[in-house]
């Protein structure tokens, strides 16, 4: 049976780096909030509903998002975590505050979100001012970011392939440097009678699968989010980078065609993990600069759902993995998240498509 691991972002509370860099109270509500339609049509602001405008920092916050995750068939939510080097981390406040609080079930595990800040990630000026550097220090600093992380790896809760802990890096290639960081962790897991770790690194069309399993990965995960730009002929692309270098438009796909692509024949190999996405809108941050899904109704993304199930289903069940891009990116336009609009209709897509029943809402 498929399980379903739902990408969370931590960045709805406020920390004093995010303050000096943007202004008193930036937390990621504020692109939100501020987001205007773009063209006729456009589906923004997208206005949360049923948690409203929350604070991570308050407990029933956290318990009501897990609640109503499980209710839906979410298996775990996958926490991006920044590990920058020397010791720089940042917004690790809520997995942390998860784990101390036991009232809390649904399974947890990390995604190593191993890139440099630049302001553009949460600025819709798109300034590509470097903030803070990722950068890769050594076996020392992956024993300290190991060690760092091992409350969580030793907590019942935590997220487990084949008995093994599943850790997800956003950047698998990045830099040569990972391939010691997964030996050393490897080696620190059986130190601390951890087992062993199950590492999946990001993927596109399986473009760099071969070389990320030399890099001592165990799976990807096929993000393949825009796949439908690639589909395209070449008139068509040009047609739209025309649009956006000169006329200053966003590009726009249709979401119900943009899921035809979003999942491949790859994902059914045991290593490949599919990404699905119920809907996708980078304008809060990138402005006329983004691309964007339109029209993204939970209808199709019930559709979809039930595709990827029934792709899977011959696959080993332990791999039946599926990544759902995102809880919670509301900058993005890309959550599961009840809103104003659409209500619990991705959650209610979700849990119908798992259950096997009908699904109408639009």
């Amino acid at each position: 049976m498929a399980q379903f691991v739902a990408f969370y972002l931590p960045q709805f509370h406020p920390v004093a780096e995010n303050e000096k860099w943007y202004g008193p109270g930036f937390t990621e509500w504020t692109n939100v909030a501020k987001a205007k339609p773009l063209f006729r049509g456009h589906y923004q602001p997208h206005i949360p509903a049923d948690l409203g405008f929350y604070d991570l920092r308050l407990p029933e916050v956290r318990r009501k998002q897990a609640t109503m995750a499980y209710d839906a068939g979410v298996s775990a939510f996958c926490y991006w975590t920044y590990w920058f080097g020397a010791g720089k981390q940042l917004l690790e406040m809520p997995i942390f505050e998860v784990l101390k609080d036991k009232t809390i079930t649904l399974p947890f595990c990390i995604a190593w979100a191993n890139h440099s800040w630049e302001k553009k990630l949460w600025d819709s000026k798109g300034s590509k001012e470097l903030i803070v550097e990722q950068r890769y220090l050594g076996e020392q600093d992956y024993v300290d970011f190991f060690y760092k992380m091992l409350p969580l790896f030793k907590d019942n809760r935590y997220f487990r392939v084949e008995g093994k802990l599943f850790v997800c890096i956003f950047d698998p290639l990045a830099n040569a440097e990972i391939k010691k960081f997964i030996n050393v962790w490897r080696e620190l897991a059986k130190k601390e009678s951890l087992g062993d770790f199950f590492f999946c690194g990001k993927d596109s069309a399986c473009r760099n699968k071969q070389k990320i399993f030399s890099y001592g990965f165990d799976a990807v995960y096929d993000d393949n989010v825009y796949n439908i730009h690639h589909n395209l002929s070449m008139f068509s692309k040009v047609w739209l980078y025309f649009k956006r270098k000169y006329l200053k438009l966003p590009t726009i796909f249709k979401y119900k065609d943009a899921i035809k692509y979003m999942v491949t024949k790859d994902a059914l190999q045991d290593d490949v993990f599919p990404v699905i996405s119920p809907n996708w809108d980078h304008s809060p941050r990138s402005g006329r600069n983004s691309i964007l899904l339109h029209d993204c109704k939970p209808v199709y993304f019930f559709k979809l759902v039930k595709y990827v199930i029934s792709m899977l289903q011959n696959k080993t069940s332990s791999r039946q993995i599926v990544m759902i891009k995102a809880w919670n990116e509301w900058g993005e336009g890309n959550h599961m998240e009840p809103d104003l609009k659409y209500g619990r209709g991705y959650l209610d897509a979700l849990k119908s498509a798992i259950d096997k029943k009908d699904f109408t809402n639009d």
